[in-house]
């Protein structure tokens, strides 16, 4: 993000909380704080109230204000005071499920808002799920209940649709029915400080950023049982950018960070600093683009992920991209340091990752485009990826000899996962239709010998080594395979 769009964040931001600055207490509009009274209507007036007389900060103060959905407005600000938890009924008819918007808390084509403080949004998600699946078994609500969920009308926490100037800070959100907060076309969006734990039930993205520009999202807690920071493009003609996520932490049961899986405009301008990734079923991170998304300028610098199922995937599809063609460059992922368990690493979460795509081993991190369309200009600086070896080929096998090599399916309009190949000829890096791919100081290490090699490339146009360390017990073997591939230089440094 260049300094003039941050002047101009912050001081859009500094507007805000000047329009904010005016307290009403929650109490003043006959809101109640014993967790039975429902309050949407109240809560409701509160809100038009504010915003209809300049605008200013509703403030919840200790207890439990049960509620269904309420819409924010311009220039109002709600404020949960520590001890005050905002807690969404269990009635499914409470919410706004006719619209594709259904959540607890939403706004539409607002500006200078927020929901600040120390307080708590409990979206009661497990229970208003199941209570939608008793009306659609009733017949009442019509759902095909996909995989034995509803495919729609379930509620998230936060829903801010076409917003200017989005300030979330403090709160804990916890138990979402479905993605627990999600920004949709914002700009100058700031998200500090918040903390997320919802494993409430399937489909509990941590955070959901879609087509917005301009955001900030620093010093947060995610633990959610899908991906915990997710960014999608679900319109064509818009794009995530200018981005900066710094000093998060995230734990997810499916990946950590993710770009995608929806990319129909695509993601330009990102940086991804300093963050830590822990008992992660999927990918630390993931960038996709399989609906045909432009991909540009991203840089992830400083994350750390520990027992993680897989350290790195970049992929290009076609799957629903309409006859447009997906593309990725000048991706930079430096200082990087994963450890990838033997063993599950969401075992114990009461949602856990499906186990799929079986039989096969531990799988590589992955650069994978599709014929004709590269992936262009990666470099990746200062890597070590833990991994636990010992593959066993009796098992799963998927040699390197080129009829091995040419089996891979291409799978282009498949779910973009790190597993969807099942068994890959690499335990390192697995990188295929590529073009100018930069390996520096990368270290590899396996704790137990493989029967695959480090890496392999698959028509890759250029490619640089330098510095590079491989770690295998007895491993006197060559680490680098190239099939298909020209221009590959390796420098010993």
């Amino acid at each position: 993000m260049n300094k003039i769009r941050i002047i101009v964040f912050i001081t859009a931001l500094f507007s805000s909380l000047q329009l904010s600055a005016v307290e009403y207490k929650a109490s003043m509009f006959g809101i109640k704080s014993n967790g039975t009274t429902l309050n949407t209507t109240s809560i409701q007036k509160a809100i038009d109230y504010i915003s209809e007389n300049g605008g200013g900060q509703l403030v919840f103060y200790v207890g439990r204000y049960l509620t269904g959905t309420i819409e924010l407005k311009s220039n109002v600000t709600i404020r949960l005071e520590e001890g005050a938890i905002l807690v969404g009924s269990t009635n499914i008819y409470d919410y706004n499920i006719n619209t594709p918007y259904s959540s607890l808390v939403y706004a539409n084509k607002q500006e200078n808002i927020g929901i600040t403080g120390k307080g708590v949004i409990d979206g009661q998600g497990r229970d208003v799920d199941y209570n939608l699946i008793d009306q659609i078994h009733k017949g009442i609500i019509k759902d095909n209940l996909a995989n034995d969920r509803p495919s729609s009308r379930r509620p998230r926490c936060i829903y801010l649709r076409e917003c200017r100037n989005v300030n979330i800070s403090g709160i804990v959100i916890r138990n979402a029915g479905d993605w627990v907060q999600v920004y949709d076309q914002c700009q100058n969006l700031k998200i500090d400080r918040i903390t997320v734990d919802s494993k409430a039930f399937w489909n509990n993205d941590g955070l959901d950023v879609v087509d917005c520009r301009d955001v900030m999202i620093t010093n947060s807690f995610i633990d959610a049982t899908d991906d915990a920071i997710c960014f999608k493009s679900h319109d064509a003609t818009k794009m995530c950018e200018n981005v900066e996520v710094r000093n998060c932490v995230a734990r997810s049961s499916a990946n950590g960070i993710k770009f995608g899986t929806v990319t129909s405009g695509g993601y330009k301008n990102f940086r991804i600093i300093n963050n830590k990734v822990y008992d992660t079923y999927r990918s630390a991170i993931t960038i996709a683009t399989p609906d045909g998304g432009t991909i540009d300028n991203i840089l992830v610098d400083s994350l750390y992920a520990y027992n993680t199922g897989n350290a790195i995937y970049l992929r290009i599809g076609a799957r629903w991209n309409k006859d447009r063609t997906g593309s990725m460059s000048n991706i930079t992922i430096q200082n990087l340091y994963v450890e990838v368990p033997e063993t599950k690493p969401d075992a114990g979460y009461e949602y856990e990752g499906p186990i799929e795509d079986l039989p096969r081993n531990i799988s590589p991190a992955s650069i994978v485009g599709l014929p004709g369309q590269d992936i262009t200009n990666v470099t990746l600086r200062n890597i070590n990826i833990v991994y636990p070896g010992g593959s066993n080929s009796n098992y799963a096998y998927r040699g390197i000899k080129p009829a091995d090599l040419d089996s891979i399916p291409e799978m282009k309009s498949s779910y973009p996962e790190f597993s969807q190949f099942k068994e890959l000829p690499a335990w390192g890096f697995y990188v295929r239709h590529a073009r100018n791919i930069t390996f520096e100081n990368v270290t590899l290490t396996t704790r137990d010998k493989e029967y695959r090699p480090a890496i392999v490339l698959d028509d890759v146009k250029g490619a640089t080594f330098t510095g590079m360390k491989y770690n295998e017990p007895g491993g006197n073997k060559k680490q680098l395979h190239i099939y298909k591939s020209t221009g590959i230089v390796q420098n010993k440094k």
